[in-house]
């Protein structure tokens, strides 16, 4: 897959080509005063990119189960509760 770079103002010109030859050949980089800005990529490819970066990460309980085990032991502080008044 080529790097395909389209200035600015190229791409505003001819968006129709700029999404079509993302649709048809990879990504499409356009530059901001000669900087890539954006990358201009197929709803399919921009899918499977969001799939993939759900798939690596952890689930809710693999991220508990992950969390480090202690000997349950804590210093607690000595505090005296406020009065309420009701």
């Amino acid at each position: 897959m080529s790097l395909t770079l389209w200035s600015l103002q190229d791409a505003k010109n001819r968006f129709s080509r700029v999404v079509e030859a993302a649709r048809q050949g990879g990504p499409q980089t356009v530059t901001k005063r000669g900087v890539p800005a954006v990358v201009v990529l197929a709803a399919e490819e921009y899918e499977r990119l969001q799939h993939l970066d759900k798939m690596q990460q952890p689930s809710f309980n693999e991220h508990l189960l992950a969390m480090p085990v202690d000997d349950g032991e804590f210093e607690r502080m000595s505090v005296t509760p406020r009065e309420v008044a009701l």
